[in-house]
């Protein structure tokens, strides 16, 4: 799942080398936290959250294969 998030992140922002995704393992839940640069933040997000929104349906979807819960949280610095 981390690879995924990272994959796609890294595809939409200006400064892909500046991508962080960290995983917090729980028992029934993965908590992943994405970090990218200030300025692609909105890249990330989109336009009403749309971009957020479409990567946590494909991430949803991901994880519903491998039965677990995973949540994507945006983390801003």
């Amino acid at each position: 799942m981390k690879e995924l998030i990272n994959y796609i992140a890294k595809a939409l922002v200006d400064n892909p080398d500046e991508v962080m995704v960290t995983e917090v393992e729980g028992d029934q839940t993965s908590v992943l936290e994405l970090k990218v640069a200030k300025e692609d933040l909105g890249k990330v997000i989109g336009k009403q959250g749309r971009t957020a929104r479409a990567m946590r349906t494909i991430l949803n979807a991901a994880s519903a294969k491998v039965k677990k819960r995973t949540v994507l949280e945006i983390v801003e610095d």
